[in-house]
């Protein structure tokens, strides 16, 4: 069971950019961000599962870190997109990219004493707050195309006349433009957060990896 989770979790990572070919928005953002939680969610159970049923494997161990970096890579590549490669998601988004692909390129390296970067407590925290603030981002999108629904067809002069307060918000305006506001600076703040564990943990393993990667004499 532990191992179908780790799968299914690897399998719904292109799910997510996949959402958005066969759905249009916010559809497609309502489906990703369930699909995305759900498959985040099972990363929890499958290492729970593995360790209360004693069914920890190599194949486990294995795949579980690659689909953590799959749904966190594609993820960001679809919010990156479709946020009009914001510089406030771009950059911390690019940390992470690098980090990930550093370290996978230090332990492929490595071969077999790439024991020596193993998994570490400050890393599991990386990957969660990743995955929160990739969540919280795809809410965003939510917010933004319920408002432009709204809106569409609407006079601009009394959109603008409704969000100043001038006139009644007889269609909720004013509280999607809150919601998109407020999820957008919550997950910026947290990408921005997962990128800095982010950065630190690759710093670690590279610290860790350097006795390794000197010449030996000849």
């Amino acid at each position: 069971m532990p191992n179908i989770l780790t799968v299914l979790r690897l399998f719904a990572a292109p799910g997510v950019a996949v959402m958005f070919l066969f759905f249009a928005r916010p559809w497609a953002d309502w489906f990703a961000l369930v699909l995305f939680v759900v498959a985040a969610v099972t990363d929890w159970f499958d290492g729970y599962l593995a360790r209360e049923w004693n069914q920890e494997s190599r194949f486990g161990a294995m795949l579980d870190p690659i689909a953590d970096k799959a749904m966190v890579v594609i993820a960001l590549l679809v919010i990156t997109g479709f946020s009009g490669m914001n510089p406030w998601i771009l950059l911390p988004a690019t940390v992470i990219l690098f980090r990930e692909v550093f370290v996978s390129g230090l332990r492929e390296f490595l071969g077999a004493t790439s024991s020596t970067l193993a998994v570490t407590a400050l890393a599991k925290w990386k990957t969660t707050a990743q995955m929160v603030a990739i969540a919280v981002l795809f809410s965003t999108g939510i917010f933004e195309h319920h408002f432009a629904e709204r809106v569409h067809g609407m006079d601009m002069a009394m959109v603008d006349a409704i969000l100043m307060g001038e006139v009644a918000d007889e269609v909720g305006l004013t509280q999607l433009i809150w919601g998109e506001q407020i999820t957008f600076l919550a997950g910026t703040v947290l990408l921005w957060l997962a990128a800095a564990l982010t950065g630190i943990t690759g710093w670690d393993y590279f610290t860790k990896a350097r006795p390794h990667l000197k010449d030996r004499p000849s």
